[in-house]
């Protein structure tokens, strides 16, 4: 499987702590600036459908707002309670001024 990016935004677009909501080959993208570091995860809640670009950034974690559970924003991975199972982590790279996002299908 080859990787396609996508360009979402200019690399100066987030600030550091910011998030916001793009798509991706019709695929919902929660984009992260993580002290500096773009991370971009599917953007669907796995335990209930909730949009994580609607949530809050504490420390490494993204919060969704529908219930609090929480997900480490660079692995993915479920950190609390009731989030069970990991959200897609997608690939980000810059080129020059563009910020790409590349989702599996």
């Amino acid at each position: 499987m080859t990787e396609h990016f996508v360009t979402v935004a200019r690399k100066d677009f987030l600030e550091p702590g910011e998030l916001t909501y793009v798509e991706v080959d019709d695929e919902p993208v929660c984009l992260i600036n993580l002290d500096g570091e773009l991370h971009a995860l599917n953007d669907m809640c796995t335990h209930e459908e909730a949009s994580l670009s609607d949530g809050t950034i504490d420390g490494d974690e993204i919060e969704c707002p529908l219930h609090g559970g929480a997900f480490n924003i660079r692995t993915g991975d479920p950190t609390s309670f009731p989030v069970a199972v990991a959200t897609e982590k997608y690939a980000v790279r810059i080129v020059g001024d563009e910020v790409q996002v590349s989702v599996r299908k």
